[in-house]
């Protein structure tokens, strides 16, 4: 597979004016909207910028939170949100130290940030980017340490002594990533839960459980439950910003300090052991991070305007329906008019001997089904090429055209090892590939006889597959022969 081809599936998503919209009602942001609005020439700020601890009851009053603990770490979370975004500006302070030369706790005043009114009267590109900032100040409060329980680490001018701390930023911040980018693969993939939540235990397993590990260990098991129960804190922390949907972990499933962590039983309800899902606003700003990162994350839709070489080549890595669907949009962005044109540079780009044309033909193969039967002309004016007659011919059939002539032997294996070789490069499921193999050989009398023959690149390639997959022992030792007398041909 080519390094330049995406490994994400291509995601869909609403209008940014819609996401937009969502990121306004972000619970989190709402509130850190009202505060910024709540804010005046009286409201005073600590060194950090946070709201004085005096004024947190009356700033939690004002969003409507009740007069507790809690309310008041809501508006102290809302709070510094509004900072972090630019919806407040916090200025220096003006008023004179203590005489023991120490600055008073409330060190400065907070007054509207210019990003205020670009939430009412920007773009939705403004509003979008203003959520994103509030996105990275949340992710990164989600992978810090809660430092009530370190409070002998921090030092008077706020600084933290990680050294002393069992915190790695850099790793926490890594695996957190890497569960997100889990969970936006899961929600794209084929057989994924699409639209529905996934269980909490198994996207901690996802970054746990090696891929080739059969029955986890008591260890490995060990790590997933105590990843899970780092991960309810953290899904906790993202779900107001509107990334997430979550349901929390059972609270009876809680352990004490030094207790074993809570293992998923095979007969209990596994949403007790939490449920998280994607929202579209998640998607968007997981994507966008990864972009950042550098990772190709592609839309749906982003081939519509490429040519065709461009949209073959693309669609190579896709899942199969996500596949159907851009070729669906290409085909749609060039008209009815536009079927002849269409289907001769589809036709053109699906030439060529290289590794990755039997899997451009096939999806070439696709995108024609969709072109319409206008396209007939430029199927028959390839009839006589080595490479895409034969598959001009499936389509000619296959839309009901008549006086279509019969395919030489030779094309008719030529295009046989051309299929194989596509689903191969594809990296279908097993078993659909074991059937096309077996249909296709049984197919044709004397088939392991005559198709060592084939100039195709990919023949001996083919046969080996043959000989390993096919589930009759006899069938698979003629392919087995039939690939060896392949490659001592290619070698004269």
């Amino acid at each position: 597979m080519s390094a330049e081809r995406p490994t994400l599936p291509p995601v869909r998503l609403p209008a940014e004016a819609e996401l937009a919209r969502d990121a306004l009602a972000s619970p989190l942001l709402t509130r850190a909207v009202q505060l910024a609005r709540w804010a005046g020439p009286d409201t005073r700020v600590g060194a950090g910028g946070e709201l004085a601890e005096a004024q947190l009851p009356e700033a939690a009053a004002h969003l409507g939170l009740p007069p507790d603990d809690d309310g008041a770490a809501l508006a102290s979370e809302a709070w510094r949100l509004a900072v972090d975004t630019g919806l407040v500006d916090v200025t220096d302070p003006e008023e004179p130290e203590e005489e023991d030369g120490t600055l008073p706790d409330a060190t400065g005043t907070a007054t509207v940030g210019e990003n205020l009114a670009l939430l009412t009267s920007g773009s939705p590109q403004d509003v979008l980017a203003i959520w994103l900032d509030g996105l990275e100040a949340v992710f990164a409060d989600a992978t810090a340490p809660v430092f009530d329980d370190f409070a002998d680490l921090v030092g008077e001018d706020g600084s933290v002594d990680f050294g002393a701390l069992d915190w790695d930023p850099e790793a926490e911040a890594e695996f957190l990533d890497g569960v997100l980018g889990n969970l936006y693969l899961l929600t794209l993939s084929e057989g994924g839960p699409g639209d529905g939540p996934v269980p909490l235990p198994a996207l901690a397993a996802s970054m746990i459980v090696p891929d080739d590990m059969g029955e986890p260990t008591d260890d490995v098991l060990e790590q997933v439950s105590e990843a899970m129960m780092r991960l309810d804190d953290q899904f906790r922390v993202l779900e107001p910003i509107g990334i997430v949907e979550y349901q929390p972990v059972d609270e009876t499933l809680m352990v004490e300090e030094g207790e074993e962590p809570p293992a998923v039983a095979d007969d209990e309800d596994v949403s007790r052991y939490g449920m998280v899902r994607l929202t579209p606003l998640g998607l968007y700003g997981i994507r966008t991070r990864m972009l950042d990162a550098g990772l190709d994350a592609p839309l749906t839709g982003d081939l519509a305007d490429k040519d065709a070489a461009a949209l073959l080549d693309g669609i190579a890595s896709y899942p199969e329906g996500a596949a159907r669907t851009e070729i669906a949009l290409w085909v749609e962005k060039r008209g009815s008019g536009g079927a002849v044109s269409a289907a001769s540079d589809l036709l053109a780009a699906g030439k060529g001997a290289d590794e990755e044309a039997p899997l451009r033909r096939l999806h070439c193969q696709q995108a024609l089904a969709l072109v319409g039967p206008e396209a007939e002309p430029a199927l028959r004016a390839v009839l006589d090429d080595p490479e895409l007659g034969g598959l001009a011919r499936v389509w000619l059939a296959e839309h009901g055209a008549g006086e279509v002539p019969a395919p030489p032997e030779s094309m008719i294996f030529w295009l046989a090892v051309d299929t194989i070789a596509a689903h191969l490069h594809a990296d279908g499921e097993l078993e659909e590939i074991q059937e096309l193999i077996e249909g296709l050989s049984g197919g044709h009398s004397g088939f392991f006889d005559e198709v060592w023959r084939v100039d195709h690149p990919a023949t001996a390639e083919v046969l080996e597959a043959m000989g390993r997959l096919h589930s009759d022992k006899k069938s698979a030792k003629e392919a087995r022969k039939a690939a060896f007398k392949a490659r001592s041909r290619a070698g004269h």
